[in-house]
């Protein structure tokens, strides 16, 4: 996968374009990753809140969708070329598979908030690393970074009680969280 670009937007040297590209194909793997990984829960759903768990994940599945878009584009834009291969996926991800199949709404939603604190996370790094370089591509991403944060509240409000804690807090795996807030 080359990203030795020849030019790259105004403002930036290609070394710099092609650094920022290659830290974006992570986000595009992750946000590939996770809009497969929000339509097998949509279809392996199961419970008494299924119907509103299963509604609930098909526009965060079109808004992923969108961000890897975004991100792919922005790579172009960069003076490099967007990979959103599987293989791409699976070799460059740093996380496991998703790991639940059938089960309850809740059991999901518990793996599930480990997986968008993971990406979420991921994705404040790369605005870190990326902030003092190119302030287009950082605000593109604390665009998507506040939508995220919407869909994970979304699914905590699911796993939370009146006392405001979470039935995931501790878990160290989506099988520790889904059996937790299940």
């Amino acid at each position: 996968m080359s990203n030795s670009n020849s030019y790259t937007v105004p403002g930036l040297s290609t070394d710099e374009g092609a650094n920022i590209a290659a830290r974006l194909q992570d986000r595009l793997n992750a946000y590939n990753d996770l809009h497969l990984t929000l339509k097998h829960i949509h279809w392996n759903v199961v419970g008494p809140n299924f119907i509103s768990v299963h509604e609930m994940l098909d526009p965060q599945v079109e808004a992923v969708r969108g961000f890897a878009d975004e991100i792919a584009e922005r790579i172009a834009t960069l003076g490099s070329s967007a990979h959103g291969t599987p293989g791409t996926i699976v070799d460059g991800r740093t996380w496991d598979d998703y790991s639940i199949g059938r089960a309850t709404a809740i059991e999901h939603l518990g793996a599930l908030d480990l997986v968008y604190v993971g990406v979420i996370g991921d994705t404040r790094k790369a605005i870190e690393e990326i902030g003092d370089i190119d302030p287009v591509t950082e605000d593109l991403l604390i665009g998507q970074t506040g939508q995220l944060e919407l869909f994970h509240w979304f699914v905590r409000a699911h796993l939370e009680n009146s006392g405001g804690q979470l039935s995931t807090s501790g878990a160290k795996s989506e099988n520790e969280a889904a059996s937790n807030a299940g």
